[in-house]
């Protein structure tokens, strides 16, 4: 007859082990110790072997039967169940291992291997480490679109809206990535789509006359702040790079003697090779950080950790301090600037000032980015903008 609970419950140990059979193959354990364990005998293909499904009271009677009635199933359908159970052990060891971080800093490392640029791979582990760090110790296979939103949409009330619409799309190239190495089915951040507010772009800030850029050098060059940092921001002025072009500078991109930074294609926005011409104030102000920082990587170090390269935010940070709102110049701003001066100059041809900016044309022959292109040109021109700031610094 099938056993009750309160049979079981009162089932006691024996001199030696005992079965208190339940019915179907199922049946009560007893050691001889008093541990009660759920097992069913069965035959696979003329082999006898035995399942356990778990201990009483952990596992109940009725659940017990609910397992067994499973393992006929399966028994039915021609498969092994204790081969099925042992597998499905290894898989939730396996996903168990396989957290969202595991092969978060497993995608940031294939950047690194795919020669992505620095300024990238910072930002990417910026998302994936600091804004969704909520993810990051859950097994990526139970990870849900609701969790990724929840992460998300903190994001969006702290006011980064962009950062929000940013971290989805890393955290789906993540999981698109474990896919690819068959630990994940499916991309969750594919339901999100259109969940997040629209991000629009907007200009950035930029100060166009050479009185106010006159007025900003002279902030700079009197600002009282960590050398590197003071250093770049002169160097963005003189030079007009992407200010992640700037701070990730090393000195293996210098040629000292025959003023040239070449911004390799890895670091730059268009993966193209770019040169910039060095004006004297230029290479004055590099040379002062050889003197300083000559024997790290970078020209210009952070302050927190001299291996590594300034912070994102800390030009921008350094222009609020002095003084200069957000919404009226920018470090990616002097970008703007220079632009807008150098045209209205009519000293330079709109073709040598967009090579030098590193800007794309639409035209497939202008494609032709070398350090050829308009280079004495560009040479005059990146030493009359130095000399310009300097004019209008120290009138």
């Amino acid at each position: 007859m099938p056993l009750t609970d309160i049979q079981v419950r009162n089932a006691k140990a024996g001199n030696k082990p005992r079965k208190l059979t339940d019915g179907n193959g199922l049946y009560l354990y007893i050691s001889s110790a008093g541990g009660k364990s759920w097992r069913l005998d069965y035959n696979f293909f003329g082999k006898r072997k035995t399942l356990t499904f778990g201990t009483y009271p952990s596992v109940t009677l009725a659940e017990a039967r609910s397992q067994r009635d499973d393992a006929k199933r399966k028994l039915a359908e021609g498969l092994d169940p204790s081969l099925m159970k042992k597998r499905q052990q290894l898989e939730a060891k396996a996903a168990a291992g396989n957290t969202f971080g595991v092969i978060a800093d497993e995608f940031i490392e294939k950047l690194r291997r795919d020669k992505r640029a620095e300024p990238t791979i910072a930002k990417n582990t910026w998302m994936l480490r600091v804004l969704a760090a909520k993810l990051l110790p859950y097994p990526i296979t139970q990870i849900t679109p609701k969790d990724i939103l929840s992460v998300l949409t903190s994001i969006e009330k702290s006011g980064r809206v962009e950062s929000a619409l940013a971290t989805r799309s890393t955290i789906g190239r993540v999981f698109r990535f474990a896919i690819a190495t068959a630990r994940a089915e499916t991309d969750p951040t594919s339901a999100l789509r259109g969940a997040l507010q629209r991000h629009v772009p907007v200009s950035h800030p930029a100060l166009t006359t050479k009185k106010e850029l006159g007025d900003l050098m002279r902030a700079i060059y009197g600002y009282e702040g960590w050398p590197s940092l003071v250093a770049a921001l002169k160097i963005q002025a003189l030079c007009f790079a992407r200010p992640g072009e700037t701070r990730s500078m090393e000195w293996a991109e210098l040629d000292l003697k025959n003023a040239i930074w070449t911004i390799p294609a890895a670091k730059a926005k268009m993966r193209r090779e770019h040169h910039v011409p060095l004006s004297s104030q230029a290479l004055a102000i590099i040379n002062e950080m050889k003197q300083l920082f000559g024997d790290r990587r970078y020209v210009f170090p952070s302050m927190m950790s001299g291996k590594k390269l300034l912070s994102e935010n800390s030009m921008n940070s350094a222009l609020r301090r002095m003084g200069v709102a957000g919404n009226e110049h920018t470090a990616h701003g002097f970008r703007s600037s220079a632009s807008s001066i150098l045209n209205e100059s009519g000293e330079f041809r709109p073709d040598a000032i967009e090579t030098q900016l590193a800007h794309l044309e639409d035209s497939k022959v202008r494609r032709v980015y070398n350090r050829a292109a308009y280079w004495d040109e560009r040479v005059r021109m990146m030493q009359w903008w130095a000399d310009m700031l300097d004019e209008q610094r120290t009138r």
